[in-house]
């Protein structure tokens, strides 16, 4: 009984981590940055496979997910976050699933820059956004 007690967290842990069940899948993951030294907020769209950089920040989204709209609202992305630096080498500051409801529950940790999930949605919901002229 005390082994099931322990590894029930893990169990949790692990259901939480494989993505929302039933999730409609998207092909761009919205986030929002915070430099910590300027406090500007940034709204920013990173599209699937291919990295986008905030700062010193490189991030790829690999997968990005939202609940259908009669469920309670939740989108979720699993990111990589790498910190490129011209003057050393590459470090990997994170590696996985973001949850928009709850952004604490799995957060980048950097001492300048915050990274969060607002949405997700479907690059033909972007397209008729306002394009650069």
């Amino acid at each position: 009984m005390r082994f099931l007690i322990g590894a029930l967290p893990l169990c949790l842990l692990s259901i939480a981590l494989a993505g929302p069940a039933g999730a409609l899948p998207g092909t761009i993951a919205v986030l929002q940055g915070l430099d910590k030294i300027t406090a500007r907020v940034s709204t920013f769209e990173a599209p699937l496979d291919q990295p986008v950089r905030f700062g010193s920040l490189q991030i790829v989204a690999r997968a990005c997910d939202k609940k259908p709209p009669e469920e309670t609202p939740e989108s979720t992305a699993f990111l990589e976050i790498t910190d490129v630096r011209p003057d050393s080498p590459s470090v990997e500051l994170f590696k996985g699933w973001m949850f928009a409801s709850s952004p604490a529950v799995s957060a980048l940790e950097h001492p300048v820059y915050d990274v969060w999930v607002v949405d997700c949605k479907n690059a033909s919901s972007s397209a008729s956004g306002t394009a650069p002229e």
